[in-house]
């Protein structure tokens, strides 16, 4: 039986980001697609049973292999946003 939790191989494309949620994935994409850096999202989710965790819920981002590197770098600095509002108990 086959490895959920791991990227599927892609002839020419590789995985270069791997998250649970959507939209960051989404955003991930945005970024490589404002660099002029091709890109696919490939999520595992089922959509027949709404499982948001762990590895049954795995998003990937891959990118044509010459362009790998290219991605990688500019990943390297995304960070995802917080949706920390700033009310902090005292």
């Amino acid at each position: 039986m086959k490895d959920r939790s791991s990227p599927d191989n892609v002839e020419n494309w590789e995985c270069v980001y791997e998250t649970g949620t959507p939209y960051e994935a989404e955003m991930v994409k945005n970024s490589l697609q404002n660099r002029e850096i091709p890109c696919q999202i490939l999520s595992k989710r089922d959509s027949s049973f709404n499982v948001n965790s762990g590895d049954l819920a795995l998003i990937y981002v891959y990118v044509p292999n010459e362009f790998a590197d290219q991605a990688k770098k500019m990943i390297e600095n995304f960070e995802p946003p917080s949706f920390d509002n700033g009310d902090e108990e005292e």
